[in-house]
């Protein structure tokens, strides 16, 4: 046999042992020395990050890496625990699968959320438009110029000019504006003001975009502008329902009342219209999903969240009020008893994020996921209520 030929067949077995081991390390085998004996285990990976980074890790409370890490666990369930200095505590129980990478993300929040404000004019009734990226509200102040609707763009204003930042629409030279209810166009580009008298009702159309000189008054005409607006709605729900597997549009259709998507649209938060059991959509299930069993038997009006893209059903408790997405679809953002909190999509790591005094209606995300904009007058009824930005970071 040539030098040559042997050189060949050295650098394939080379090559072909070298790949193996590389594809039986990736995939959680390590050597194991017991009784003497050199083998091969098999293990998981559990791939484990945090926002902020460098927080520690504890598995079955002990102290064991720092996030931004991958760990090899043997088979079985354990209990992870991420801390860090300054903010509130990750918990969750896993269980590990031989072969398997499991992923942790664990979104951690300042337990000394710092409170600046927006506005200083006095504000009533803020909505914010579809797209989350704008507030409308009203202000009444004694000149008439200065009262009237305000839009304040969120989507790509720095903190610090936030102060000045809000945009007059509408004053009170035309209509008593500063007493209106407002509402927003599927689109965010037009805003209905309703101004209430004792036995009638007068509303006005204005473009969101910048100061209405002579505002529509669409009082005769908001029938149909309302079914307009009703049927942009209804098409962009039939158009992300379109998109859906088969299976799975049967299944909203005939066990879902949707509250709400989440900005990615890969959940769905909604109300159970009967009770049934959800079946598999995805066969066989999928590897490395979150950890948190589902429930695949819902009831009638209780409250669920699905995971389309990894066909998982998750129920949320039913004393979380004003349930809303957070921006990153992670997360659900709720009130209750007078505190602002924060759960993971699944139901786990409910975090009390704010309580002091706010008017438990007007709880609005950031577009980022950096703060939350409130109303509040700090208990004071003697001032009127304002924004301020809570910050969670």
């Amino acid at each position: 046999m040539s030098r040559q030929l042997i050189t060949y067949i050295a650098v394939f077995l080379f090559l072909a042992i070298g790949t193996t081991i590389a594809i039986l390390y990736g995939t959680g085998y390590r050597l194991n020395i017991g009784k003497g004996k050199l083998g091969l285990s098999g293990t998981g990976l559990l791939v484990a990050k945090s926002q902020p980074d460098g927080a520690s890790i504890l598995i079955n409370d002990h102290l064991t890496t720092a996030t931004d890490n991958t760990i090899n666990l043997a088979p079985g369930e354990y209990k992870i625990r991420i801390v860090k200095d300054g903010y509130s505590s990750w918990e969750k129980t896993i269980q590990i699968q031989k072969e398997v990478v499991d992923k942790i993300d664990a979104l951690l929040f300042s337990t000394t959320p710092k409170l600046e404000s927006i506005t200083d004019i006095g504000v009533g009734n803020p909505v914010m438009d579809p797209s989350r990226t704008q507030i409308a509200f009203i202000v009444d102040n004694q000149s008439l110029k200065k009262s009237g609707v305000y839009v304040l763009d969120i989507s790509t204003r720095p903190i610090l000019t936030l102060q000045s930042a809000s945009t007059q629409i509408a004053d009170n030279t035309i209509g008593n504006f500063s007493q209106a209810s407002l509402s927003w166009s599927p689109d965010g580009k037009e805003i209905l003001a309703t101004i209430s008298a004792e036995q009638s009702q007068t509303t006005y159309l204005f473009e969101a975009s910048g100061f209405n000189q002579n505002p529509k008054d669409v009082t005769e005409t908001l029938t149909s502008i309302n079914a307009s607006w009703q049927k942009q709605k209804e098409d962009k729900e039939t158009s992300r329902i379109d998109g859906l597997k088969p299976k799975l549009k049967q299944l909203i259709s005939q066990n879902f009342r949707i509250l709400s998507w989440s900005p990615d649209e890969t959940k769905i938060l909604y109300t159970a219209s009967q009770s049934a059991t959800i079946p598999l959509v995805i066969i066989p299930p999928l590897l490395g999903t979150d950890a948190t069993p589902d429930q695949r038997e819902i009831k009638k009006d209780s409250v669920y969240v699905y995971d389309i893209s990894e066909d998982k059903n998750y129920k949320i408790s039913g004393e979380m009020l004003g349930l809303s997405w957070f921006p990153d679809s992670k997360h659900l953002i709720f009130v209750n008893n007078q505190q602002i909190n924060i759960i993971e999509y699944d139901g786990g790591n409910k975090t009390t994020i704010y309580a002091g005094p706010f008017i438990d209606k007007y709880v609005f995300p950031w577009p980022d996921g950096s703060r939350l904009v409130i109303l509040t007058n700090f208990g004071n009824p003697n001032i009127t209520p304002n924004l301020y930005t809570v910050g969670l970071k």
